[in-house]
């Protein structure tokens, strides 16, 4: 009996996937729940899992193609076995290695799109590419990393050269002019949202800078009994994120959207936290962030950063939010303007710690110093409110026991 594989709901206006793996071929015995594809959507990377144990007797869509919520991508032969390469009597001449073959110019179907018209087009020999991915699979950074490692193509048979016209110079280290590669479908929809949010709302940025010392200083004191207590590192984003939440109740529109001609106040409190990923930046939420302490902040975090890394999180991990924290200090960035992630209306970046000359108490002494930079909706948040609302995270993090008596 054959069971058919289709896609699943992916999730609140998500209509589309582009299929980026099998993990099957057809032929191939499966079971039940064991990851048969990947589809790429807008957002995240979905796995299909199998529905039933059998053969995986069909496969109706390849790699590349774009299917849509309840498409037919396959079939199961469902109870079927995988048979078994044909044995003959006679004894059989033991096969010497063969050497890595030439490639034919067409590539493993189930490379991802990208990795496979980087090979095709640059005619690499895709057997001396290491791949990084899911089971070994070539990912684009792969083959990116061999090209400017000096990879060769492949082998090919020896043809006439052509006559290379007198005006064109080549280098003979030089790699190709230039690569074209297809934009995935979430980097699609990161380029268009954030098109979208320079088109529909008025974004100012504001910046601030705060002394690190205090809560360096306490991290440092406690981060060795907090691991011992609850299992996960004292980092700074549970501090920022909570001075976040106190400066949200102070100023509610930055924690407000606008919905047609409506200010929409939101009484929750869910913190986009930017993570980068094997596929990009994303930003999974932090639910209920003023009821969580800050163990409970950081165990989330990392659950999240967990999830991010392994390619398993899930579009419900990213939806919502009011409020978002990008922290480009880890790149070492020292200033940036952060843009927001709508419908939100505010996003804070976080940036690199430097020690520089400061003046306290008419002294110049040397501080670890952090630029903060928060960028808004200025159709909904006034200039003096954005001003405060960064003032009052200072404030905080200069003196984190405020945390503490919610002042």
């Amino acid at each position: 009996m054959a069971i058919e594989i289709k896609v699943p709901e992916m999730g609140e206006s998500v209509t589309e996937a582009t299929i980026s793996a099998w993990t099957k071929k057809e032929g191939d015995a499966v079971k039940v729940d064991e990851v048969l594809a990947i589809l790429e959507t807008d957002k995240v990377s979905l796995e299909i899992p199998a529905p039933t144990s059998g053969v995986l007797k069909s496969i109706t869509k390849k790699v590349g193609d774009v299917v849509h919520v309840r498409d037919i991508i396959g079939a199961i032969e469902e109870g079927a076995v995988a048979s078994a390469p044909a044995s003959s009597s006679a004894p059989t001449p033991k096969a010497e290695t063969p050497a890595a073959q030439p490639n034919t110019g067409k590539v493993n179907e189930e490379l991802p799109p990208a990795a496979r018209k980087l090979i095709e087009e640059n005619k690499l020999d895709i057997s001396k590419i290491t791949g990084t991915g899911r089971n070994g699979q070539i990912t684009k950074e792969d083959v990116v990393l061999f090209m400017e490692k000096g990879g060769a193509s492949a082998p090919k048979a020896a043809t006439p050269s052509p006559e290379i016209p007198k005006a064109v110079v080549v280098s003979a280290n030089a790699g190709p002019r230039e690569t074209v590669v297809p934009m995935s479908k979430l980097r699609q929809t990161i380029a268009n949202r954030l098109v979208q949010a320079q088109h529909t709302a008025a974004i100012l940025t504001t910046f601030n800078e705060v002394d690190m010392s205090p809560i360096m200083e306490l991290r440092n004191k406690y981060k060795d009994k907090f691991k011992e207590t609850h299992g996960v590192g004292l980092g700074f984003m549970s501090l920022f994120t909570k001075a976040v939440v106190a400066a949200l109740k102070a100023y509610p529109a930055i924690n407000a959207e606008i919905r047609g001609t409506d200010i929409v106040y939101k009484n929750f409190y869910d913190i986009g936290v930017a993570v980068g990923g094997p596929k990009g930046l994303v930003v999974p939420i932090v639910r209920n962030a003023d009821l969580l302490s800050f163990a409970g902040v950081e165990q989330e975090i990392a659950r999240l950063a967990g999830k991010v890394k392994d390619g398993k999180i899930s579009l419900e991990d990213m939806e919502g939010g009011t409020f978002s924290i990008s922290n480009g200090g880890v790149y070492g960035s020292m200033m940036s303007t952060p843009i927001l992630n709508p419908p939100q209306s505010g996003i804070l970046g976080m940036h690199n710690i430097v020690k520089r000359a400061v003046v306290v108490n008419d002294q110049i002494v040397i501080r670890p110093m952090m630029y903060l930079a928060l960028s808004y909706d200025h159709r909904i948040v006034d200039g003096k409110e954005a001003v405060q609302f960064l003032v009052k995270i200072k404030e905080m993090v200069e003196d984190p026991t405020r945390l503490l008596f919610e002042v």
